[in-house]
Formats: structure tokens, C-alpha cells, sequence
């Protein structure tokens, strides 16, 4: 967004209008951290998964 729209917002509805656009925002950056942990999080889980299935027997019959 360009500063004349940022200054038409301004004047026209007051500082509302600039705390509701920081307010979504800043819900945008903690749904990205969220979003980044929860990623790392299944990843880690996986591995573990992987680690798991690689370490248990093959089959019913197998020592």
C-alpha cells in the first residue's frame, strides 16, 4: 500500500484505521511463527517415525 492511501485512511477515519491494519498485521506474523513451528515440529516427528520403523522387525516370522 502507498502513503497516500495510508494518509487517506489517516484523515479520513483516524488512527482506527491504522491500529486495525498493524492489529491484522501483526496476527500475520505470529500465524507465520505458529505456522513455522508446527512445520519443524511434524519434520522432527517424522524423523523420529522414520528412525522408529528402521529399528523395529521386518516381519512376523524374522528374529
Amino acid at each position: 500500500m502507498s502513503a497516500e492511501v495510508f494518509l487517506a485512511l489517516l484523515s479520513d477515519h483516524g488512527p482506527w484505521a491504522l491500529l486495525v491494519f498493524y492489529l491484522l498485521w501483526r496476527d500475520l506474523q505470529k500465524d507465520q511463527a505458529t505456522r513455522a513451528v508446527l512445520d519443524k515440529n511434524a519434520a522432527i516427528l517424522i524423523e523420529i517415525t522414520t528412525i522408529i520403523r528402521e529399528r523395529l522387525p521386518h516381519g512376523r516370522g524374522q528374529p
